[in-house]
């Protein structure tokens, strides 16, 4: 079968990702991936993308399975599957969705890894020593902004390699983000996030721009504004992000600095609904799982709001003491709150 037949269909799809769901151009290449990884194994059956039955689908599952493939990463090509043939039967290309009625691999629900918060601290502390120096390079200055807002913020790294100085309103204690699909948030940062990168921006990025101002063609560059450079004046890269925190924590990640943050958060007290803000979650439920690992507070909860939760002692009593009837209990009362 000629598989040139779906080359022009996956390149539609592609332009359908990035102009009218405004995907992440990482996420049209993992999508990209999967759906090339499914028109090989089609091709193998002597079949196109177009003519794909349920039975090629299942047959697909169980390849991948074969394959020592695991569940959460079959379910994900599971579901961009479901996506690409909804996307051909919304633009009438095809009449069936053989992804109907497929169950998705079961996965074991895989708990986000945290920091402790005295490994956070030591790791911020360092970075600012470093950058508090008399003799502290700019690139000393914009690594502590760095790690200081993926801690602050929750910020993913590509939100923070997509970062312009206009996106700050350090006077506000805000900052602009653009998450995944190209949607906005407003993320409030703390008194020190804000320290940092006041410094960053009044000593640090000045010399950084300076490099890259004397590089040709500087005017017609898009990235002219962007907020986080490179020595040679360039913005910074997700890797190189991704560098920089391993240098400050070898068990550290940005993500992982990002689970800190709502792990943290949800440990001191803060609603569901306030990370989930912070975070950009689209949905609630991928922010619940940090109350997974917040297990202390919600002990802490409990024993302070439910009426059976401890034994109180009693308070002395003058005069004969009367034996408690074992078969009454406490009646809490009805004004009182209980989470």
């Amino acid at each position: 079968m000629d598989s040139s037949r779906n080359l022009p269909l996956l390149k539609d799809y592609q332009a359908y990702l990035r102009v009218e769901k405004g995907l992440r151009p990482l996420t049209c290449e993992a999508y990209d991936g999967d759906l090339k990884t499914f028109a090989e194994f089609i091709e193998q059956r002597h079949g196109v993308l177009l003519t794909a039955a349920q039975q090629d689908v299942a047959a697909f599952l169980e390849h991948l399975r074969a394959h020592g493939i695991d569940s959460r990463s079959s379910a994900r090509k599971l579901s961009c599957l479901r996506g690409f043939y909804k996307w051909l039967l919304l633009d009438r290309r095809i009449h069936h969705d053989p992804t109907v009625n497929i169950e998705s691999p079961k996965a074991w629900k895989v708990l986000p890894k945290s920091l402790a918060e005295p490994e956070v601290a030591e790791m911020l502390e360092r970075a600012g020593m470093a950058a508090s120096h008399p003799q502290a390079q700019a690139t000393a200055l914009r690594d502590r902004a760095i790690l200081e807002l993926l801690y602050a913020g929750g910020l993913r790294v590509s939100e923070v390699t997509a970062l312009a100085t206009c996106d700050l309103a350090l006077d506000l204690g805000r900052v602009q983000v653009r998450g995944k699909g190209d949607k906005e948030r407003i993320v409030p940062l703390g008194r020190t996030a804000l320290e940092a990168l006041e410094i960053y921006l009044r000593q640090g990025r000045p010399h950084l721009a300076r490099i890259s101002s004397a590089r040709k063609s500087d005017a017609a560059r898009p990235d002219a504004g962007c907020l986080f450079l490179s020595l040679r004046g360039m913005p910074l890269t997700r890797q190189w992000i991704w560098h920089l925190v391993k240098m400050a924590n070898h068990d550290a990640s940005p993500h992982r600095l990002r689970h800190s943050c709502a792990t943290h958060m949800v440990e001191h007290g803060a609603d569901l609904r306030s990370v989930q803000l912070l975070l950009g979650h689209a949905d609630i439920s991928t922010t619940q799982v940090y109350t997974h690992l917040a297990l202390g507070r919600l002990k802490a909860v409990h024993r302070l709001h439910h009426p059976r939760a401890t034994r109180r002692p009693a308070e002395p009593q003058s005069g004969p003491q009367l034996v408690p009837n074992p078969r009454k209990a406490a009646v809490p009362d009805p004004h009182e709150e209980t989470a």
